[in-house]
């Protein structure tokens, strides 16, 4: 697994960002100057996508996706982390802290369930049909209305412009982008996340289109002691339309996460 650590070194544990279901490590980047100035960060690609890019199995799964990162930690000396992840990347989060809770010294779960909502899957399966009948451009080109408000789109044409050439060129292949869905849909961890013993915090947009803010209700109230931020708007990638007061509501919980350690 190719990945990349920036940052400055420090006694406290790397922050390991996860992405969705694009899976690129560039989601996070309105996130890395500010983490960046108070600990070492990690950023990757999923496997099967940017610069981890190959066939995945047929059978690939949240657990899979998890020990990716279990590698990664090993790969570079790191025995914990604080593990960020949004959406899909929010369950590997998820699955790592009830398999791995060693590895773990907190979490920060971004727009993620604890079991896929009907709404969630009726986006996807639009999604899925714009990519079987549309093609790969119609389907990269929907995937910022699922992402942003209306209005951001609006104030940012040319930079979503070029995210869709970018995406169309990079594009991770149906195949893997399907095993990757079907992962997502079939993971349920309603029943174990009360095991979860970990500071969490779940935090949501309200106008989210794609994953509706009760999931992280309903994650937060499952998991003992977590914390739970809900903003009015930004979308389901609120980390970038918002991402000033993202970024200070992350740090001052990473902050709390160090001074207790």
């Amino acid at each position: 697994m190719h990945y990349e650590i920036f940052g400055r070194s420090g006694h406290r544990p790397p922050v390991v960002l996860s992405a969705g279901l694009g899976g690129m490590g560039a989601f996070w980047r309105p996130q890395h100057d500010s983490l960046a100035t108070e600990q070492r960060v990690i950023s990757y690609d999923h496997r099967g996508t940017g610069a981890n890019q190959e066939p995945l199995p047929d059978d690939y799964t949240i657990a899979n996706m998890a020990d990716d990162v279990v590698a990664i930690l090993d790969e570079s000396g790191s025995k914990t982390c604080n593990f960020m992840g949004h959406a899909l990347g929010g369950l590997v989060g998820l699955d790592l802290a009830l398999r791995y809770p060693d590895r773990v010294d907190s979490l920060i779960l971004v727009n993620a369930w604890p079991k896929i909502d009907s709404s969630t899957e009726r986006c996807f399966a639009m999604r899925l049909a714009l990519l079987e009948h549309a093609g790969v451009e119609a389907y990269v080109r929907a995937q910022p209305i699922f992402l942003y408000p209306s209005w951001w789109l609006s104030q940012h044409r040319d930079k979503i412009t070029q995210d869709d050439a970018h995406g169309v060129e990079h594009f991770q292949g149906t195949s893997n982008l399907l095993k990757r869905v079907r992962a997502l849909l079939s993971y349920d961890a309603s029943t174990e996340l009360a095991r979860i013993q970990l500071p969490t915090l779940v935090t949501a947009a309200r106008d989210d289109v794609l994953v509706p803010y009760t999931s992280s209700l309903a994650l937060s109230a499952a998991i003992a002691g977590s914390r739970l931020s809900v903003v009015a708007e930004g979308g389901h990638a609120f980390s970038v339309t918002n991402a000033s007061s993202f970024n200070s509501l992350v740090s001052g919980f990473l902050a709390e996460v160090s001074a207790r350690a």
